[in-house]
Order: structure tokens, then C-alpha cells, then sequence
């Protein structure tokens, strides 16, 4: 009972992941296509929500065919440098397996090469990380598999990304799936269970594997069967699939008490839950009478919400809750002119995706600010939008900036709006040679000229 279950019973092979055929039977010919010589798509994504079993395909890939395993997550420092320290030169080499037998390639050894979370690299803390990703994909001579959450915020950064990658998509095991699993698992252990409790496991974990076996592990501690009784306390793994519920009590329930009494199991801010019912009374809602009424509720709760703000007091959440749900509730007197499922707001949407671009508009404007011996907030209003544009139409201006303020290809991909790996970025760069530190003055020497404040202009 003290090891971690999602690792005991974590797939050896292929055969042994859960769901997904379809992506097993890609990654198979994938990998038949080393044998036969190098692909021309040498790197795979494995892309789909967490805890759907990418990482452990990835692993179960290696296992079957017996190929070495180097593997660099989001606990790893990813610097560009890093990346091309450990996974680039490990591409172009030969390696040893797990028992130390030599793996040569031309005798059909290989390893692969595993960048979990690959899509998770933001600020200085990853600098230089996309770069060295399209390197390690063009020029590897050994399998590469990139794991994403999120294909799109990663390929966007690089458009080779996409072209020298083969995409396989991963989707949530149904429950009937993971309560076969769960089933095998208590059978190993020699734990006995209800079929309806793992069935109430599964479900609350909406799709998530990964999540179902650790509640699973949690609930057969120090007992020898597990029963519905024991399990019905457990909540749903995912926010989401309780926003789902809120939003059917509240939008097509005829009940405004239970709108309410929903409102109060959703572990989640009135300000979120308000961004879901904006986005959603509209698709479903089609009067012009209902969408008055309920929109009226919600601009009421919202005036509540922005008394929060500025008070800094918390007690005003009732009212906005109140509004929100009872008061939506009641306000809806149509029938609901759809039954689609409830869209994920687009506003949290556009601001997850834009995390990079914010990430990197912030380091620029300090760079700039620093330079300009200005506040990172002028800096970024009033000198960056027309810095950008002046050396999008003005190459020569490009080079100069690059040199004066030490720019990497991320930073002058965003400022140009071009991907890290176009011409104009390299061109930028290669006449921009690194600034070097002015050497510190000696004991006794006399101070040095102070350095005049730059403009705009004299870049």
C-alpha cells in the first residue's frame, strides 16, 4: 500500500494502455518506421488532456521495442542551453540500456528522447527552450516524443513545430474503461469492491486515469473491500464537470432553490462562474425577453462584484451568488433554444493562451525600461507597440536594437511577429553580437563619464 499506484500500474506495453486504439496503432507504425530507416517526421506529439496516459505510452513505446529512455519534465530546469545539453547531443549518440547492455543504432538500438510537458515553458526560467526544440526535431538521429496539454500555445511559437512533427491525439478513457482497471487493480491487491463504487470513482474523475487510480489507492487504505458508502464522499476531480452541473441547474433547470444549493458545491470564484453564464445564456436563451431579464441579473451581480474589488469586502459574494442563481433562475421564463453541451468560457480561453505573450511583453518592457531608465510600465505603453512596429518596416533598426539590448530569437520573434526560427529573426541575430559587461574600474581610477539617457531615436 506505500508504493504509488500510478506507477506500480503504470503500462509496460502498449497493449496494456487504456482506451485510445487508434493513437497505440499511430505510434506503432511511428516507431516501425525507425526500424525501416529515419522517418521523415522524426519527432512525435502526443497531445490530450492530463492524465489520459500520454506520458505512459510514451514509456510503454519504449519498453516494447526495449529502446533507452531520456526524459526531461517541467521539474527539470529547460533552459535552451539545457535542452541542448541533455537532449540534443543525446539525439546524435549512441546509449546504454537500463542493464547496461550497448545500444548501437546500427544494430538497431536506440533511445528516445521524452520532453514531458513540452508546451509548459514560460518566462527566463525557459529562455531559449523553443529554439532548442526545433534543433532537437530537425536534427535528431533517435525517436523524440514531445507530450502537450496544449498543441496549439506550442506550435503557434514555431511553425516547424508542426510541419516536422507527426501529431497523435489522445482522448478521455470512457468510465466503463477505467472501472476495468480500477477492477484489476483491487484484484491484484486482493481488495474487494462494490462494481457501483468504482463506477463512482470513475466518474468523478472525469476522464482522468491518473486521478481515478489515486482515489482508488486513497480509499482501499486500511480496508479489505471498498463499498459505495465509502466512496460517495469523494468529489468530482475536475472543476469543469461541476461547472457543467451549475450551468444545467441554473440555465435549464426549472428550480431556482436547487440553482442555488448547486452554486454552493462548485469549488470556484463568483467572478468565473459569472464569465460561464455569460458565455452560455446566450447559446441557449434566444428571446429577447429572457436575454433581458438575465442579462439584467447578471450586470446586477456584476456591480456587486466590482463593489468586492474595490472594498476588498468578501460579503458582497452572496449577493453575486444570489443573483447569479436564484435570481438568473427565476428571470428565465422561456425553454432553452438548445441542448449543446456548455461552452468553456473564451475569455479564460484567450487568457491561458496569451500567458507566453504577456510572460514575454513583461521581460521586454524591464529590458527596455532598464535601458531607457524608465518604469517597466512606460516602457511597455508608451515605447514597446512602437518599437515593434519601427523594426518590423526597418531591418537596420532590428539589428541595432538586438545588439544594444541583448535580444535571444524568442524575444525578437515577438517583437517582429514572426516565429523563432524565420529569416528575418536569424538575420536580426546574426548581426547582433552578444553584449559584452563594461570591465569594473580599478582602485584609485578616475570615475567614467555618466552614460546620457537614451531615446527612442538613437537605437
Amino acid at each position: 500500500m506505500s508504493s504509488d499506484w500510478t506507477e506500480l500500474y503504470r503500462p509496460r506495453t502498449l497493449s496494456q494502455v487504456v482506451g485510445n486504439p487508434k493513437a497505440v496503432s499511430e505510434m506503432r507504425s511511428w516507431a516501425d518506421s525507425w526500424d525501416e530507416g529515419r522517418p521523415s517526421k522524426r519527432a512525435l506529439v502526443l497531445m490530450g488532456p492530463p492524465g489520459v496516459g500520454k506520458t505512459s505510452a510514451a514509456l510503454a513505446l519504449a519498453g516494447e521495442r526495449d529502446w533507452g529512455v531520456v526524459e526531461m519534465n517541467s521539474s527539470d530546469q529547460r533552459t535552451g542551453d539545457i535542452i541542448r545539453e541533455v537532449a540534443v547531443r543525446g539525439s546524435y549518440s549512441n546509449t546504454f540500456s537500463d542493464s547496461g547492455d550497448y545500444l548501437s543504432v546500427d544494430s538497431g538500438g536506440r533511445k528516445i528522447i521524452i520532453l514531458d510537458e513540452a508546451d509548459s515553458l514560460f518566462g527566463r526560467e525557459d529562455k531559449g527552450a523553443v529554439p532548442a526544440i526545433v534543433e532537437l526535431i530537425k536534427g535528431t538521429k533517435q525517436p523524440v516524443v514531445l507530450i502537450v496539454n496544449d498543441f496549439y500555445g506550442l506550435s503557434r511559437k514555431s511553425s516547424s513545430i508542426k510541419t516536422n512533427t507527426l501529431q497523435v491525439k489522445f482522448f478521455r478513457p470512457r468510465s466503463s474503461q477505467i472501472v476495468s482497471t480500477l477492477a484489476s487493480i483491487c484484484r491484484h491487491q486482493g481488495i474487494g469492491f462494490e462494481e457501483k463504487a468504482l463506477y463512482h470513482i470513475a466518474e468523478g474523475s472525469n476522464g482522468d486515469l491518473r486521478a481515478a487510480v489515486r482515489d482508488l489507492q486513497s480509499m482501499a487504505s486500511g480496508r479489505e473491500r471498498i463499498s459505495l458508502a465509502d466512496v460517495q464522499h469523494l468529489s468530482n476531480r475536475n472543476v469543469e464537470a461541476d461547472m457543467f452541473v451549475l450551468m444545467g441547474a441554473v440555465l435549464r433547470g426549472k428550480d431556482p432553490e436547487k440553482a442555488r444549493k448547486a452554486m454552493s458545491s462548485v469549488d470556484e470564484t463568483p467572478e468565473t462562474v459569472l464569465l460561464w453564464l455569460d458565455e452560455n445564456l446566450p447559446h441557449d436563451y434566444r428571446r429577447p425577453d429572457d436575454l433581458v431579464r438575465g442579462y439584467g441579473m447578471l450586470s446586477r451581480a456584476d456591480i456587486f462584484l466590482g463593489r468586492v474589488r474595490r472594498r476588498q469586502y468578501y460579503r458582497f459574494w452572496s449577493y453575486a451568488s444570489e443573483l447569479m442563481t436564484f435570481g438568473l433562475n427565476d428571470a428565465l421564463q422561456g425553454n432553452p433554444a438548445a441542448r449543446e453541451r456548455f461552452r468553456f468560457p473564451g475569455y479564460l480561453m484567450k487568457m491561458s493562451r496569451s500567458k507566453s505573450a504577456r510572460t514575454m511583453k513583461n521581460s521586454l518592457s524591464a529590458k527596455i525600461g532598464s535601458h531607457c531608465h524608465t518604469s517597466i510600465s512606460r516602457a511597455r505603453h508608451e515605447i514597446l507597440p512602437y518599437m515593434s512596429w519601427m523594426m518590423r518596416n526597418d531591418p537596420d533598426m532590428s539589428r541595432s536594437i538586438a545588439r544594444s539590448l541583448d535580444l535571444d530569437a524568442e524575444e525578437m520573434a515577438f517583437l517582429l511577429d514572426e516565429s523563432v526560427d524565420s529569416p528575418r529573426v536569424k538575420d536580426a541575430l546574426s548581426a547582433a553580437p552578444v553584449v559584452k559587461d563594461e570591465p569594473t574600474p580599478k582602485k584609485g581610477a578616475p570615475p567614467s563619464e555618466p552614460r546620457p539617457q537614451k531615446s527612442l531615436f538613437e537605437f
